[in-house]
């Protein structure tokens, strides 16, 4: 085998695996987008939409672009991103998380941008997505209500959780958490 031939070879392993990255970082995205609304309980409509996990962003399907690798061509073996846009009122107020996917070993982590993160054993069944639901519904209510005691204890003000709010009503701004 020439070294060439060598080279050809190591890189179709490699696409293989960045195939198998994705399309598993892709499933588990789908099915979030797809069962959060129920898990939650929510009666009117989708809350919930996949998006950019960086930048300005509309509640919205933003389809391969909520992704922060190309579905196809060749593509970096490594952890992906992507954006969820979550309705967080009755009006159209909504809350960015953005997560970023590994395979570490036999684990696959799922980190949210501050720190926070959920651990599923490889391989993810259909039974983890109830308990991966709760870690992201659990995460958002915490956060509120950490702000809601910081400002009724009188120290507010500081934004630590990493997502960006977006408020329909007063126009598309965007409130960048930092």
């Amino acid at each position: 085998m020439s070294r060439f031939e060598e080279l050809i070879q190591t890189v179709e392993t490699y696409q293989v695996l960045v195939e198998e990255n994705y399309s598993r970082i892709r499933r588990l995205a789908e099915e979030v987008r797809g069962g959060l609304c129920d898990y939650i309980g929510a009666p009117d409509g989708i809350c919930v939409h996949l998006v950019p996990p960086v930048g300005a962003f509309e509640p919205r399907p933003y389809g391969d672009l909520a992704f922060s690798i190309p579905p196809r061509g060749f593509r970096p073996l490594g952890p992906v991103s992507f954006g969820l846009a979550f309705r967080v009122s009755k009006q159209a107020d909504w809350l960015r998380l953005k997560f970023e996917c590994r395979k570490t070993g036999e684990d696959f982590v799922v980190g949210i941008e501050d720190g926070a993160q959920y651990t599923f054993r490889l391989p993810i069944e259909d039974a983890d997505s109830g308990p991966f639901y709760a870690h992201i519904y659990q995460y958002i209510l915490s956060w509120f209500q950490e702000n809601i005691d910081a400002y009724r204890e009188g120290e507010y003000g500081s934004r630590t959780i990493g997502f960006g709010l977006m408020n329909e009503p007063s126009g598309p701004a965007l409130l960048e958490q930092s």
